[in-house]
């Protein structure tokens, strides 16, 4: 008789692990209340990247006169509404492509907000679920601040910006991390005039410091003002704009603000206190095969804690499903996790960190490869960016940094050669098409190779 498995949450933890869980046999039930794809598909990873995308374009087109483009007289402009419009159709579509190959799969979706009653059991409004196994994937939501409490108009969470109709003349972005750098550049490139509030001494403080000094230096080269060593005290309105007052009594006017200050997982009333799933600080505190606290429960996503990216939890989901239904499993490993920041350039990076290595955490040494130096990115204009490759003594990878237009895209066969424990000399003598921005990732092998 074929297993139950009941999922609750529908984004990539959720509907990965249920077409994991159908290929198997299962009959499976997802329940959402926002939609399938969750926040990373409606409100977060597809809408942001999708504008993203734009403001890249825009940005290509506003820089191409060195390359003896000549567009108009000024710079491009952005019709904002359909920018808006475009970004809201794709994210529904995406969701829509999903739901239908749960259908497909024979996955029944039921919309509603799921909640633990018995370690067995999920109610959703009236009707009830038991369950062989239960996964939670509940993801996270942004996290507000007392004094600055977004109000989907002017003071704004990044899962509010598609609501906006007309470009923010001056946008405030209180958050240097990921999501607000992502931010500030895309509104930068868009036309915005942007200040970012950090309370570090530079922007991405959790990425590796070379790739975020070049972020920095390129954001304020292109007019971004970066106000460095504070924080936000209070966002308030005031008249058609909004005025930040820093802790040190500083004051920043503009348009609008954008709060980026990190998340909090959905967990409140989940059930999980009532049937002894263990909370960490509110995430589901899972182990590396997804478990919780709970025989039959597992946990995947930003509910966990564990690294909040869309990738991440589709594995979760995977893991969990796999370990459930008695197939082979591997634990989940976060130093093969390729991440991307999606800024101009982009920053990507797999293992190994510089921090680990200056620490002496990782016994490894690498070598930073200038784009500078490498013939298609003088084609395309490209005057920032850079390659970094750590690897051990004997040669073996072990981490990478790529900051470049398309480093998500490049990062891939660096991700593969520490995954596969290959060597330095396997990249170095694998051949490469030349020119190409990938031309620098065998350079920097070869460079790395170890003469006896």
């Amino acid at each position: 008789m074929p297993k139950s498995v009941v999922i609750v949450g529908g984004g990539p933890g959720g509907y990965e692990a249920a077409l994991v869980a159908a290929q198997f046999g299962a009959d499976v039930t997802v329940i959402e209340s926002g939609g399938i794809g969750g926040a990373a598909v409606l409100t977060d990873c597809v809408p942001s990247k999708t504008l993203i995308a734009t403001a890249d374009r825009v940005g290509r087109i506003n820089h191409s006169g060195q390359l003896g483009v000549r567009v108009g007289g000024g710079p491009v402009s952005v019709d904002f509404g359909v920018l808006n419009s475009r970004v809201l159709e794709l994210a529904q579509a995406q969701s829509d492509d999903i739901a239908g190959r749960l259908r497909d799969a024979g996955v029944e979706i039921v919309e509603g907000h799921g909640r633990l009653v018995a370690p067995d059991k999920v109610e959703v409004g009236d009707r009830q679920f038991a369950a062989d196994v239960i996964l939670l994937a509940t993801g996270a939501r942004p996290r507000e601040l007392p004094g600055a409490l977004p109000d989907g108009e002017r003071i704004l969470t990044w899962q509010q910006l598609y609501d906006l109709s007309e470009l923010p003349e001056r946008l405030i972005v209180v958050g240097s991390g990921v999501t607000g750098a992502e931010f500030a550049n895309a509104y930068t490139g868009l036309g915005s005039q942007v200040a970012l509030v950090s309370s570090r001494e530079r922007v991405l403080p959790t990425q590796d410091p070379d790739a975020a000094e070049v972020l920095e230096d390129v954001l304020q080269r292109q007019g971004m003002e970066l106000v460095a060593r504070s924080r936000a005290e209070r966002v308030e309105r005031i008249n058609d704009g909004v005025l930040v007052t820093l802790s040190d009594g500083r004051q920043l006017s503009g348009s609008h603000c954008l709060m980026a200050v990190g998340a909090v997982p959905n967990t409140e009333d989940l059930g999980c206190a009532e049937v002894g799933v263990a909370l960490d600080n509110g995430y589901v505190a899972v182990d590396r095969v997804s478990r919780t606290s709970v025989n039959g429960i597992y946990a995947a996503g930003d509910c966990t804690g564990v690294l909040p990216l869309a990738n991440v939890a589709a594995m979760q989901g995977r893991i969990a499903m796999w370990h459930a239904l008695g197939e082979a499993v591997s634990p989940l490993n976060l130093k093969v996790v390729s991440s991307n920041v999606f800024t101009d350039p982009q920053i990507a990076s797999v293992g190994v960190t510089q921090a680990e290595v200056d620490s002496g955490i990782a016994r490894a040494h690498g070598i930073k490869l200038p784009l500078a130096t490498n013939a298609r990115a003088k084609m395309q204009g490209v005057d920032a960016g850079f390659v970094k490759i750590f690897c051990r003594v004997s040669g073996t990878v072990v981490g990478a940094v790529v900051v470049a237009p398309n480093a998500s895209e490049l990062i891939y066969s660096l991700a593969l050669a520490v995954e596969l424990g290959l060597n330095v000399d396997d990249l170095a003598t694998t051949f490469t098409v030349y020119p190409s921005l990938s031309g620098s990732i065998a350079e920097a092998a070869r460079r790395l190779h170890q003469v006896d």
